[in-house]
């Protein structure tokens, strides 16, 4: 049996969780370019990149049974990789630290729990920051990058026009610039690369 080439995530969830194996390589098709390059903006090793978002893919593979995933597909996928992402370096620093005292390894253990804290925090940032968007502002924002919808997609949802999605989407980008910005300035490396993944 052949799936609809337009099918929707839902119906592409429950394929999946069936088994159909056609199913996991429309998922392939569409998102793996997406996720590697989501991983290689903070991690920038191409090999590195490849090996995490087929790792992330074979885990959605193995977990198609208990998965349930109410965003998009895209989104899943990308918050996957990025915290694969970020245990890779954490473990890669880890494992730099053999061989040297018990000093050395308490503080890289210091180091890298306050890069990982680091970016915990500026992620309540944002979705505080997100949260705080004029209402409609938000919505067209967390549908376009959230759910993955393109502005002709938002504008026939939400009965609005292209232009104004993309009045839309400016002021949102404008203003959560200006709220995070401080936090950003502050708290570079991990933390940079994840506010511009979200705004870029």
């Amino acid at each position: 049996m052949s799936l609809p080439k337009q099918t929707n995530d839902q119906a592409l969830m429950k394929a999946l969780s069936e088994g159909q194996e056609l199913a996991m390589e429309q998922i392939f098709r569409m998102y793996y370019v997406g996720i590697c390059q989501a991983s290689y903006r903070i991690l920038p090793d191409p090999a590195v990149a490849e090996d995490l978002a087929q790792d992330v893919l074979l885990e959605l593979w193995r977990r198609r049974d208990e998965l349930r995933i109410t965003g998009s597909i895209s989104a899943y996928l990308r918050r996957a990789v990025v915290n694969r992402t970020l245990n890779y370096i954490r473990d890669q620093r880890l494992n730099l630290m053999d061989g040297e005292d018990a000093l050395q390894e308490t503080e890289g253990e210091e180091a890298v729990a306050s890069v990982l804290l680091e970016s915990k925090e500026l992620q309540e940032k944002i979705d505080e920051a997100i949260e705080n968007l004029p209402d409609r502002c938000r919505l067209v924002f967390v549908l376009s990058r959230f759910e993955d919808l393109s502005y002709a997609e938002i504008g026939e949802k939400l009965d609005i026009s292209v232009k104004t999605v993309e009045n839309q989407i400016s002021k949102a980008l404008k203003i959560l610039r200006i709220s995070l910005a401080p936090f950003v300035d502050k708290n570079l490396g991990i933390a940079f690369f994840l506010f511009f993944i979200l705004l870029g």
